[in-house]
């Protein structure tokens, strides 16, 4: 079913719950207002769950998990690589959706959409390789064997910056290890993420294998992991929900993986090409309009490269054109919701009141929607806020340093251990670098850290664990001993 926006020429899905194989409206449920974030007009009617929906998704895929854990692998993995393919054939209607409700534009929309695609399909492949081994035995007759188990049924809690690649390695990872899996996508962005659940569905994926919930996000998260039914959860979001979560998950000893906030450091060092360190750290930093957990943000630049470096980043800044997605010159797009612009303002206020200087941007966007010009601040002292608190919007913060040893203690200062970016051309500064951070993913000369073949993840409070790569389809599984004599 299709809502008619006739003054954006686009149009945009019913957003539904999906129950044990059936799509539920917003009928005799609370609802609430999807908004899109270019224009701030109203999309559609999001239904929340119930309690007594939630119980019936979780009973629901209990009682798949038998069927679904017996499934083969080779069937599993069939399901998967069906799914991709039509993912790549809706592509354009999807990638329609999310820029409708997250704002981004078209290309990046149409780029996250292959990419879950290219992560189902990669899953699928690995699901068939889920080894166990054998152990050497201590007698001639002694046989031991380690299996890899699904771990059962499964929650898990996705975010609205990425709202099609994040369930996407959740769902993937579960489904191809064996598990069910009860699904909570983001309220602000609910039918890009409905679309890969459609997918499988449209697939022969069984009823209950997964579900998809929507509501307010605390109540439906204390439900889900407070409920002796679920196993383990998965949970992409900020470092202090994700502190919460982990506590109520403590009280049941529910396994968990989550992917949580950052403060990503690039590190310019005196032999790196600047050229090339700013053109892929613009695009870095202002992609999705820097509401990236991975997107550079704190810039420490060799002080015998800093004034060029500086002068060729807010050189290509400038030519950054914020807008609609849908618009085809669009270069970068709106915020989330009128909250982050008062986010962007306070970080601003208070960087400059401690002796930041604003190089270009700074401002909200007059016109409709939340727009913040992409914004350049160099002299940051550490001491401010933006220097220790991830702002998740479109600021680049350049300071000078010294040398490679002052760029790694600086970056490794914060709490935050996700991604880090450095930019040199010497053998030794790269391994000085790749030792020395304090990061669960390191680019040198490149921005590349989030594929499905290699494990996602961070360190400190940035994280637990691992999506995708081998890590990714094991965090949804048991490790069994079988000692046989």
């Amino acid at each position: 079913m299709k809502n008619e926006i006739n003054r954006l020429g686009a149009s945009y899905p019913t957003p539904q719950l999906f129950i044990d194989g059936q799509w539920l409206g917003s009928e005799g449920r609370v609802t609430e207002e999807v908004l899109n974030p270019a224009t701030g007009e109203v999309l559609a009617l999001l239904p929340h769950a119930s309690q007594q929906d939630l119980e019936a998704a979780v009973k629901g895929a209990k009682a798949a998990f038998a069927g679904w854990r017996a499934t083969s692998p080779q069937e599993r993995s069939r399901m998967l690589r069906a799914a991709a393919v039509l993912l790549r054939e809706r592509v354009d209607d999807i990638a329609q959706t999310m820029t409708l409700e997250q704002g981004k534009p078209l290309r990046e929309a149409r780029l996250e959409l292959l990419a879950a695609a290219d992560t189902f399909d990669w899953y699928a492949e690995e699901g068939r390789r889920n080894y166990g081994r054998v152990v050497p035995g201590r007698t001639l007759t002694q046989r031991i064997t380690v299996l890899h188990e699904p771990v059962g049924v499964c929650a898990a809690f996705t975010p609205w910056n990425f709202p099609v690649v994040t369930p996407a390695r959740k769902i993937a990872g579960a489904l191809a290890a064996g598990c069910t899996l009860v699904l909570k996508l983001a309220e602000e962005t609910p039918c890009c993420g409905l679309a890969l659940v459609r997918a499988l569905h449209d697939v022969g994926l069984p009823a209950g294998v997964l579900q998809a919930v929507f509501g307010v996000p605390a109540q439906v998260s204390s439900f889900l992991l407070e409920h002796p039914l679920i196993a383990k959860f998965s949970f992409t979001g900020s470092s202090a929900v994700g502190k919460l979560l982990a506590q109520q998950a403590a009280k049941t000893l529910k396994r968990a993986t989550m992917e949580l906030g950052g403060h990503a450091p690039a590190i310019v060092c005196a032999d790196g090409n600047v050229a090339q360190a700013a053109d892929m750290l613009v695009a870095g930093k202002f992609r999705n309009a820097g509401q990236i957990c991975i997107a550079p943000t704190r810039f420490y630049v060799h002080r015998s490269v800093y004034a060029d470096f500086v002068q060729a980043f807010v050189e290509r800044t400038r030519q950054i054109v914020p807008g609609n997605g849908l618009d085809a010159a669009c270069g970068m797009g709106p915020m989330a919701n009128p909250r982050r612009l008062e986010a962007m303002r306070g970080l601003i206020v208070d960087a400059v009141q401690r002796g930041a200087k604003v190089e270009c941007g700074g401002q909200a966007m007059e016109g409709p929607g939340f727009f913040w010009q992409p914004t350049v601040l160099t002299g940051v002292p550490e001491d401010a806020r933006l220097m220790n608190e991830e702002p998740f919007g479109p600021l680049a913060l350049i300071n000078p340093v010294d040398s490679v040893e002052e760029a790694i203690t600086r970056s490794n200062r914060l709490p935050y251990g996700l991604a880090s970016y450095a930019f040199t051309q010497d053998s030794a500064t790269r391994m000085q670098l790749a030792r020395g951070l304090e990061t669960g993913m390191l680019g040198i000369n490149s921005l590349t850290v989030s594929m499905p073949e290699a494990p996602f993840g961070g360190v400190k409070e940035s994280g637990w664990g691992s999506e995708c790569g081998v890590e990714g389809l094991q965090a949804y599984c048991d490790v069994k001993l079988i000692s046989e004599d």
